[in-house]
């Protein structure tokens, strides 16, 4: 067989060795450098400088002083987590960028010194002549000198799904792979220079922004911890006014700041978004950072990437056209052979698609693995879209060995970018001469013979579909491929796409049903990029997809996109900036290594699983199924955390807020020191610890997914909790105070009365603000095992010996403890009833 190429290079000397020595020494390596690790002390340090943590350490030194052994484990172990936590991020971070050095070739072919060498990626610098091989990875940028139809993947670095062919003088990007061909080519640029370095320094250069939570949870701690110093400090003056000993007030007043202050607030939201990733990967969703868990629930965008995220990332033929008019549409996944094709009209024949099918397996060099130990499904060798004909051809019910024993190929002319046809000679059973043509419609289609078919192509383009057409003409000669001296006649279209997964759709209605708009940015083709926006819902008639090769994008542009094409790297992190700038919080989703610095720019950065590593390791969650749908289930499980928060939040506070009024109200009612500071921090014990937990591991309510996202601006207290909060702490101080009033006037042990009745009043809270039960949904049994075990603790301080004199408490009647406990639950009965909105 004659191959009837043309373009081919010169013989070249290359480099010579010492010329590149001294040309590696002047630029440094071909990698795409990790920045220097830093110190771990550093990081630890900047980790503890977190206000809340910062506030944490406070409250660590002084439980520690008080004695209170257990509250002081807790706050620390807090801490240390909290810490291991933001530095394994740090680290992370900058494995993301070391990930990039691992996508190029590790060895590359050159010639140096006028022969073939075998060297180290890393050593490759300018100049170097380099050669190709089907499924190399190119090492670096090179300015092509050589190319035999050399059809280049660059799905990874630009979204496009097809092969793009290149030419002589053309430049084919580091980190893409020659899917198909032979090339050779001079280096242009290397390490940071490169297509993988300019990306590896967007990564470098955008680090995350803090969470929603985080920026929540840090202005809270500062109201909080700021708050309760300002009462403590009034309480210490009035107790020391009214004749109270200083040193007891001193210690009263530090009490009262670590049990007004819910320090267990960083347990509580740890432990939540640990459960809830654990609950994350049971449907394959996988957090590579925790808070990453809880910032889903807040998203209001989702930036997708359409290759391999909305689409499956393999090339089919989707549909078909016959010589006769007929349209076929093609069902199926993948390359698995197993499908259907079906005519759009009844009396379409079906020996028109067979000719069609026969001619595309023909004038094909590719062929289809089946599923073996080392690869799952079907799988193509050789140019996608070539293999995307083959599987065509077998859902027509042809046998691609069959058909090609019965017409051997005698000799083709490849495809190039002049022609832009492929075309192949064979042998008939009666030896006759069969030549097959396929390629751009306009190379092989007769303007006037075969209008209806230019027409119907330029249909199927308009589909977002890569259209090729098929040619083929029988002569009892010789035939040379490059000028066939019969003329060919049209044997159909074929449209080629990457289809949208099966449940695309429904993804992106489910997202709009729970207030999150859907957008989708990729580097394809316009047509393409407006036929998914307009399959998806995302576009209305008439509507096209945003360019970025048209110039900047402007704010006013991003406002009212929801699918934008031809966009670069840099540009999606404009996009995300813009919108992060509008009070979005976004979501991007991504495959390549062109997403990775949207990725890590994102407020969450989310991963296929089965995309590039580089990918992986800059986000934040991981789908290991590489399904969208799964994201969705996602936002529930952070709106779920969230809300747990917010419980905890009313609860805590509430407690905290009652016990700073009663220590201010009591001295108006007698009660100069209402309670002992080894009551304050016992009560603050039972009631923020394991209750406070539980309350973190509530089910999701029924609606989750049926109301909007909050407002990223609105405060953690927002949305009615503080009116809540204020109105629980009301109602707790309110019972407390009046009981401890009675017990006073009837002349008990009024400190043990308000003692015993704050710390059940508290309890009974917990219970009130607990998540409603989904229909047919058994609530939870951990938080009232939790409030029975504690509320038992608490009785114990009245009717222990060994607690009463650590405690400071007096024993009780029994007709006082069930006083007691006829008036704690008030405050939570009247709280559920009102059913305040978390």
């Amino acid at each position: 067989m004659t191959d009837l190429m043309g373009t081919t290079g010169s013989a070249v000397r290359g480099l010579s060795s010492a010329e590149a020595a001294r040309r590696l020494a002047a630029d440094g390596p071909n990698t795409v450098a990790a920045p220097p690790p830093r110190g771990v002390l550093r990081r630890i340090g900047r980790q503890l400088t977190d206000p809340l943590v910062a506030l944490l350490l406070c409250a660590a030194v002084v439980t520690t002083v008080l004695g209170d052994l257990p509250d002081t484990a807790i706050i620390v172990l807090v801490i240390v987590v909290n810490t291991v936590i933001g530095v394994v991020q740090e680290i992370r971070a900058d494995a993301a960028i070391a990930a990039l050095d691992r996508l190029a070739a590790p060895v590359v072919r050159v010639v140096r010194d006028g022969g073939d060498q075998l060297v180290p990626a890393a050593d490759l610098v300018r100049g170097d002549h380099v050669t190709l091989e089907a499924g190399d990875v190119v090492p670096a940028d090179l300015e092509l000198t050589e190319a035999r139809r050399a059809a280049f993947d660059e799905s990874a670095l630009t979204g496009e799904s097809v092969p793009v062919h290149r030419a002589v003088d053309e430049t084919a990007a580091g980190g893409t792979v020659l899917a198909a061909g032979r090339a050779a080519g001079t280096v242009l640029r290397t390490g940071a220079d490169s297509a993988l370095g300019r990306i590896a320094s967007l990564v470098a250069g955008t680090r995350p922004k803090p969470t929603p939570l985080q920026q929540r949870i840090t202005v809270l701690g500062r109201v909080l911890g700021g708050t309760a110093v300002v009462v403590s400090s009034v309480v210490f003056a009035s107790g020391v006014l009214a004749g109270q000993p200083v040193v007891r007030m001193a210690i009263t007043a530090v009490s009262l700041v670590v049990a007004a202050v819910p320090e267990s607030l960083p347990a509580v939201v740890t432990l939540a978004m640990a459960l809830g990733a654990h609950r994350m990967a049971r449907i394959r969703a996988v957090p590579r950072r925790l808070h990453a868990v809880e910032t889903l629930g807040s998203v209001t965008v989702i930036a997708s990437d359409k290759t391999g995220t909305l689409t499956e990332n393999r090339m089919t033929v989707q549909e078909a056209v016959t010589a006769d008019g007929n349209r076929w549409t093609v069902v199926g996944t993948g390359y698995d052979p197993a499908g259907r094709v079906t005519a759009t009209s009844a009396d379409a024949a079906r020996d028109r698609l067979a000719d069609l099918a026969r001619a595309v397996t023909l004038c094909n060099d590719a062929s289809l693995l089946p599923p073996d130990g080392d690869r799952p499904r079907w799988t193509a060798a050789g140019d996608p879209m070539e293999a995307a004909l083959l599987t065509f051809a077998a859902r027509c019910g042809l046998a691609a060995d069959d058909t090609r024993a019965a017409a051997p190929r005698l000799t083709e002319h490849p495809f190039d970018q002049a022609h832009r046809h492929m075309t192949t000679v064979h042998r008939l059973p009666g030896g006759d001469t069969l030549v097959v043509r396929k390629g751009a419609p306009e190379t092989v289609l007769d303007p006037v013979a075969d209008a209806a078919l230019v027409t119907a192509a330029a249909g199927l383009a308009g589909d977002g579909l890569r259209v090729l057409a098929v040619a083929s003409a029988t002569t009892a000669g010789p035939v040379d491929p490059a000028r066939p001296e019969v003329p060919l006649r049209a044997v159909g279209l074929v449209g080629i796409g990457d289809p949208l997964r099966h449940n695309a759709r429904d993804t992106a209605e489910a997202f709009e049903r729970c207030g999150v708009h859907l957008l989708v940015i990729t580097g394809d083709h316009p047509a393409t990029a407006t036929a998914i926006g307009a399959r998806l819902g995302l576009l209305s008639p008439g509507d096209h997809a945003a360019r970025g090769d048209a110039g900047p994008l402007t704010g006013e542009t991003i406002a009212r996109t929801r699918v934008y094409a031809r966009t670069r790297p840099d540009q999606k992190l404009d996009i995300i900036a813009a919108l992060q700038d509008r009070g979005e919080v976004v979501a991007m989703t991504g495959d390549g290594v062109n997403d990775a610095p949207a990725l890590r720019r994102a407020d969450i950065g989310v991963a296929m699983g089965g995309g590039t590593e580089v990918a992986r390791q800059a986000a934040d969650l991981v789908l290991l199924d590489d399904n969208l749908a799964t994201v969705a289930t996602a936002i529930g499980e952070g709106r779920r955390i969230y809300d747990n928060i917010r419980r905890f939040l009313l609860y805590g506070l509430s407690g905290g807020v009652a016990e700073l009024m009663v220590m201010l109200a009591g001295p108006a009612f007698g009660m100069p020191l209402a309670l002992l500071p080894a009551q304050l921090l016992w009560i603050n014990l039972l009631t923020h610890g394991v209750p406070g937990v539980a309350l973190g591991a509530e089910p999701a309510e029924a609606d989750v997914l049926r109301r909007p996202p909050r407002s990223p601006r609105e405060s953690v207290l927002g949305g009615g909790l503080l009116r809540s909060v204020l109105a629980g702490s009301a109602l707790l101080a309110a019972v407390t105070l009046g009981g401890g009033v009675v017990a006073y006037r009837q002349g008990l042990a009024w400190q043990s009365v308000m003692f015993l009745i704050l710390g059940l009043a508290q309890l009974g809270v917990a219970l009130a603000v607990r998540a409603k039960s989904s229909p047919g949904t058994a609530p939870g049994f951990a938080l009232p095992a939790a409030v029975l075990v504690c509320a038992a603790l608490q009785i114990a301080g009245v009717l222990v010996p060994p607690l009463r004199g650590l405690l400071g408490t007096a024993s009780l009647p029994l007709a006082a403890i069930v006083a007691c406990f006829a008036v704690a639950p008030l405050p939570g009965l009247i709280l559920r009833a009102a059913r305040h909105r978390l």
